[in-house]
């Protein structure tokens, strides 16, 4: 008797659990959906921030660029050897 109790009490929860999974399952997940959205939304602004770019003065000088070496431009002249060939009949 002890047995078939136990066995009604596991398929009552087991099957209370997968009635009540079916109808707060939706409400939990769009309230986990929307949890990571903000938790998302807010570690993009902060990189959003960090990337933006700084707002100048007025009259305030301002270089985009750095000068580049002149070594780096003479490297990139001369890529390999020319080699001339002829055609032999």
């Amino acid at each position: 008797m002890q047995l078939l109790r136990t066995i009604l009490i596991i398929l009552l929860v087991y099957y209370g659990i997968k009635i009540l999974s079916r109808l707060f399952g939706p409400y939990l997940m769009k309230y986990a959906s929307k949890k990571m959205e903000k938790k998302f939304s807010e570690k993009f602004g902060q990189q959003y921030q960090k990337q933006q770019e700084p707002v100048y003065k007025e009259g305030e000088t301002v270089i985009d660029k750095k000068p580049g070496n002149s070594q780096n431009e003479k490297s990139s002249e001369k890529v390999g050897e020319y080699i001339e060939f002829e055609e032999i009949d």
